[in-house]
């Protein structure tokens, strides 16, 4: 555990969150990704708790569907949190960006860091959740926390059916190269500034940042935080849980 969970209570306070709205069609029809059963419980309890289980997180807003916050709120109440960190439901947009918005404008004025989290990575570990937060204390206006590629990556020109073979334009230097995870850490003032500034639809809320002009800073992610988007990962992520459990003896 990092020195952040022992911060003390003078320090910027830090909210989390956790838009939950989307389908997660690459997993199949069904309930939302989000909500989908991973050792017998929702992915979005196992990632609300990551968050939880920094000592420096005191508040977690979850942003459900718009029309499912009532059923998450309920998903909420019937699992076990810890009882120093508080949450909130409220309903998400039409996207991402919408949905990270409204949960930004339902924090009290009180937190000074916000980290954006995806409910699709499950299995954070607190020392990475800790880390993202100390160096937006230290100064950084945003942090993403990534891994340095496996495999050598191409830029191809995208064919315009699919299956069709695709002539590669260039090959990046793959050192340069990271593979960006969540939760995202920002000043609050930093990223509010980027989603009333940038209107076009982004990937993640780093990017907004870079695009006001800013640094964004990379601290070192963790191969237990990886998103689980196809079923094959569903399998990976019951594996981490299984291997967990022997560890810790439960």
């Amino acid at each position: 555990m990092s020195d952040v969970s022992r911060s003390s209570p003078a320090e910027a306070r830090t909210a989390v969150v956790i838009p939950a709205a989307g389908r997660g069609v690459r997993l199949g029809p069904g309930a939302p990704k989000a909500l989908r059963a991973l050792n017998g419980t929702p992915m979005l309890i196992h990632a609300v708790r990551a968050m939880a289980a920094s000592r420096a997180v005191s508040l977690v807003v979850v942003v459900a569907p718009p029309d499912g916050a009532g059923e998450v709120k309920s998903l909420l109440d019937a699992h076990a949190l810890p009882e120093r960190t508080d949450f909130l439901v409220v309903p998400g947009g039409d996207s991402r960006q919408e949905s990270v918005r409204l949960g930004l404008d339902a924090l009290p004025p009180e937190y000074d860091i916000v980290l954006v989290h995806d409910a699709a990575r499950p299995l954070v570990p607190v020392d990475t959740v800790d880390a993202v937060i100390e160096a937006v204390r230290e100064g950084a206006p945003a942090v993403v926390p990534a891994l340095p590629l496996a495999d050598t990556v191409k830029e191809v020109e995208p064919a315009a059916t699919v299956g069709e073979p695709e002539p590669v334009v260039a090959t990046p230097v793959r050192a340069r190269l990271r593979a960006v995870q969540t939760p995202q850490g920002f000043d609050r003032a930093t990223l509010i500034r980027a989603h009333e500034t940038v209107t076009e639809d982004v990937t993640d809320d780093a990017s907004m940042v870079e695009q006001l002009g800013l640094t964004v800073v990379v601290v070192p992610g963790h191969e237990e935080a990886f998103k689980v988007t196809r079923p094959l990962d569903l399998v990976l992520a019951e594996a981490v849980l299984a291997r967990r459990r022997l560890n810790d003896g439960f």
